[in-house]
């Protein structure tokens, strides 16, 4: 798909200035989101990667919502983002926040060499994606509770995302969802699986973002004050019969 590398850019300074957002952006950074988006709509078809394919619903509904998570990290956070997919918001955040080390973490392999070769294509040297289940993942010594931050974006209902994410998170970290339209119920049924799984809530707020439309999206923040126990995470068919 042809895109106006003007008009794009363009428009990614006024959405990012509407909603506070600039001061993460320049030159370099616009340039790069813009060639994601070339990258990202090119290969569409291949890996179906997004049903956005709009680009003034890109900037807002995956680079700006991006944006926002990718604000919250402390400087020279180590960053796991869980089902990242596509790279929402493995790929913008890296590019936006250079002093993040990011991994992406999802189970389709093919998805995951998308991400490798699309951040290895924007020269992103703060990427690493790894194809393994989130379940089996956070058993793995080398990822489990080493993460400041772990993010998650439209992946699951929140217990069973506390069960997939938490583990991941060292004790003092936090884990950063963005939730849909049910938030507010699915945090009501989670309470017992987020201290079950050693978080606190910290906050939950909801993200209003504008552009030529607004997007708003509940964004839930957990404090890890404990260790998760070893026998979390359960296997998925478990966790999906039973949710804590």
């Amino acid at each position: 798909m042809d895109i106006s590398k003007n008009d794009f850019i363009e428009e990614l300074w006024r959405v990012f200035r509407l909603n506070g957002l600039d001061g993460m952006l320049n030159d370099d950074k616009a340039d790069k989101l813009y060639r994601l988006t070339e990258i990202m709509l090119t290969e569409n078809e291949k890996y179906n990667l997004t049903a956005i394919t709009d680009p003034d619903k890109i900037i807002l509904c995956h680079y700006a919502d991006c944006a926002a998570m990718a604000a919250l990290p402390n400087k020279g956070a180590r960053v796991a983002d869980v089902g990242c997919g596509a790279g929402f918001p493995t790929l913008p955040m890296a590019i936006l926040r250079e002093d993040l080390a990011v991994t992406g973490i999802d189970s389709t392999a093919k998805r995951i060499a998308y991400v490798n070769a699309t951040a290895a294509e924007l020269g992103l040297a703060n990427v690493t994606a790894i194809a393994t289940r989130a379940e089996e993942g956070a058993r793995r010594p080398e990822l489990r509770e080493q993460f400041d931050v772990v993010t998650a974006r439209a992946v699951a209902e929140m217990r069973i995302l506390c069960e997939l994410c938490l583990p991941f998170v060292r004790v003092g970290g936090r884990f950063i969802a963005m939730k849909g339209r049910n938030a507010d119920a699915e945090m009501a049924d989670a309470k017992q699986a987020i201290t079950s799984l050693g978080g606190r809530v910290e906050e939950h707020r909801t993200l209003t973002l504008v552009g030529k439309e607004t997007l708003d999206h509940p964004l839930i923040t957990v404090t890890k004050r404990n260790r998760t126990p070893d026998q979390y995470p359960r296997p998925y068919a478990k966790i999906l019969k039973k949710p804590l």
